[in-house]
C-alpha cells in the first residue's frame, strides 16, 4: 500500500466547482479503491482561495514542504481536478517537476486520468492551459459584476473618512466626527479661500488625522475635495488597473448611492471649480522650472528634508511643509540664496575656521575588476534574502536553509578576500590638506559667482566640494557641510 496526501481548494462559493467535502469524500474512495493510505494529517484543505498563486496559498505551501522533508511522508497528492492544484500552468510545471524530481511524488487527477508517456504529458499541459484561459476569463466575469454593481449604487471599496463601514449588503452611515474635518475642508477651500497645504497644516496642528492615522498632506486634501462620495455619489475605478476593459467608458463609474451624504452639491461643485482652474497642464510647466544650480544640495534645518526650488515662487521651500506636513516655513528667494552662498565661500577664503569630511575614491575608479567583485557581493546578498524567504514560506527546510547560507558565506568570504587583495593593489588614496580645499573652494566661487557660468556647471562643482547646505530661517543661518570625495 502506497502512502498519499489530498490537496483540496475551493476559491468561491459561487464556482462551478465541489465543496471541499464533496472533494474530500471523492478522494478518500479514489484511495480506498487504489490501496493508497491517506493520514489525516496529510489532507490539506484551503477554502475561499485563488489558485492563481501558490506563494498565497499556505495549505500548498505547508504540503510542500512536508513532501520535501525527510520523512518523505507520501508517494503522490491526490486532487479533484488539475486546477485544484494551480491554475497557473508556469507554477503548476514548476512545484510538479519539484515534487518529481526532487520528492519522487505524483500528483494525480482522480477526475481527469492520464496515459502514460509523452503523449499523456501533451495532454496534462493542455489542461494546464485550459484551467489558465478559466481562471482569466473568470477574472473578466467577475470585473462585468463589479462594474454592474458599481452602476447600481453598490458598494464595494473602502468607505472614505467621515463614513462607517456597517457590513455586507448596508448601507454606510456618518461618523459625525469625522464629518466635521470633512465639511471643514470644504468650507475652507471653497468659501475661506485657503490653499490645501495651508488646510492640512491646520488640521495636523490641531491634532487630526487622516483615515489610517496619518499626517495630513495636500494630496490628501484634493483627494477629500474631488471625492464625490460626499455628496451622496459612487465613483468605481478599477477598470484602468485591471488586465480587463470592456469599454473605455467604464473606466470611471459614478453612481448615486443609498447614504447620506455629507457636503452640499453647491459647495462641492464650487471646490472642483477651483481645483479645476488651479491645474495646470503638462505643456504648461517649463522643463527647466526646478533647474537651480541649488537644487538638491539645501536642506531644511528642522526636519532635514531638502528644499525644493520654485520658479514661480522665486525661492526654496522645505517640500515637507508644502505638502503640509511640516509646521514651520523655511522659505528662502533664490536671490537671497545665491547671495548667502557665495558670501559664505568668501568667508571660508577669508580665513575662517572649518572641519571637512573626506571620502576615498568609489571602488570602480581603482579598477574594473574591483567594481565586478562589489557587484557580485550585491548578488550574494539578494540571493541570501531568497533562501531566507523560500524558508520562511515552508519551501525549504531548516536544514535545506543552513546548507544554502553556509554555502552562500563562503562564497561571500571569497569575493570579500579578492576584493581586499584588488583593493591593495591600487594606488593609495591621498587625504587632502586644507590648502587643497581653500584652492578648490577658490574654483569653486570663481564658478558660481560668474553670471556667464551655466547652471550645470556650477551645480557640479558645488557637489563636488559640499555634501550638502542646511537652511535655519529662524536664525538665518547657512551650514555648510564639506565633503570631499575624490583627489584634488
Amino acid at each position: 500500500m502506497k502512502n498519499g496526501a489530498c490537496y483540496i481548494r475551493v476559491s468561491t462559493a459561487g464556482q462551478e466547482e465541489l465543496s471541499p467535502d464533496a472533494q474530500r469524500r471523492l478522494l478518500l474512495e479514489y484511495a480506498e479503491k487504489n490501496d493508497i493510505f491517506i493520514s489525516k494529517d496529510y489532507i490539506f484543505i484551503e477554502n475561499g482561495i485563488s489558485g492563481r498563486h501558490a506563494n498565497k496559498r499556505p495549505e500548498f505551501q505547508r504540503m510542500i514542504s512536508a513532501a520535501k522533508s525527510e520523512e518523505r511522508p507520501f508517494d503522490m497528492i491526490l486532487v479533484w481536478k488539475y486546477s485544484r492544484f494551480a491554475r497557473n500552468q508556469e507554477e503548476s510545471i514548476v512545484y510538479k517537476s519539484l515534487l518529481k524530481k526532487q520528492c519522487n511524488v505524483d500528483v494525480i487527477s482522480i477526475s481527469e486520468p492520464l496515459i502514460d508517456g509523452p503523449f499523456g504529458s501533451l495532454i496534462e499541459r493542455i489542461i494546464e492551459w485550459m484551467d489558465e484561459y478559466y481562471s482569466i476569463r473568470l477574472s473578466g466575469e467577475v470585473m462585468r459584476g463589479m462594474q454592474e454593481k458599481a452602476r447600481r449604487g453598490g458598494y464595494q471599496a473602502a468607505i472614505p473618512l467621515g463614513y462607517q463601514y456597517n457590513g455586507p449588503g448596508t448601507i454606510p452611515s456618518v461618523i459625525e466626527a469625522e464629518a466635521s474635518i470633512i465639511r471643514y475642508i470644504f468650507q475652507a477651500y471653497a468659501e475661506q479661500g485657503l490653499d490645501r497645504t495651508a488646510i492640512a497644516r491646520r488640521l495636523n496642528d490641531s491634532g487630526k488625522r487622516t483615515k489610517r492615522g496619518n499626517l495630513y498632506e495636500k494630496r490628501n486634501i484634493e483627494y477629500v475635495l474631488k471625492n464625490p462620495f460626499y455628496i451622496g455619489k459612487i465613483r468605481w475605478n478599477r477598470a484602468p488597473h485591471s488586465s480587463y476593459r470592456e469599454n473605455p467608458e467604464d473606466e470611471i463609474i459614478i453612481a448615486d448611492g443609498a447614504h447620506e451624504p455629507i457636503i452640499a452639491q453647491e459647495l462641492f461643485e464650487r471646490a472642483n471649480a477651483r481645483l479645476r482652474s488651479e491645474s495646470r497642464t503638462a505643456k504648461s510647466r517649463s522643463v527647466s522650472a526646478c533647474r537651480h544650480w541649488l537644487s538638491g544640495l539645501v536642506r531644511c534645518s528642522v526636519c532635514g528634508a531638502s528644499l525644493s526650488y520654485s520658479r514661480p515662487a522665486g525661492g526654496f521651500q522645505c517640500w515637507k511643509y508644502a505638502r503640509g506636513v511640516h509646521g514651520e516655513s523655511c522659505y528662502i528667494s533664490s536671490a537671497k540664496l545665491e547671495v548667502s552662498v557665495i558670501r559664505g565661500l568668501e568667508e571660508f577664503l577669508s580665513g575662517k575656521k572649518f572641519a571637512y569630511e573626506y571620502r576615498a575614491p568609489s571602488l570602480p575608479d581603482a579598477g574594473i575588476r574591483t567594481g565586478s567583485l562589489q557587484k557580485e557581493l550585491g548578488r550574494i546578498a539578494s540571493r541570501e534574502e531568497r533562501v531566507k524567504l523560500a524558508y520562511e514560506n515552508g519551501i525549504d527546510t531548516l536544514e535545506e536553509y543552513r546548507s544554502n547560507r553556509l554555502r552562500l558565506q563562503k562564497e561571500r568570504e571569497r569575493l570579500q578576500d579578492e576584493l581586499r587583495k584588488e583593493i591593495e593593489r591600487a594606488p593609495a588614496a591621498r587625504k587632502p590638506g586644507r590648502e587643497e580645499i581653500l584652492r578648490q573652494i577658490q574654483d569653486v566661487y570663481n564658478v558660481v559667482s560668474d553670471g556667464s557660468v551655466d547652471q550645470e556647471t556650477k551645480g557640479n562643482l558645488m557637489r563636488e566640494l559640499f555634501g550638502d547646505i542646511a537652511y535655519d530661517r529662524k536664525n538665518d543661518i547657512l551650514t555648510f557641510r564639506i565633503t570631499i570625495s575624490q583627489n584634488i
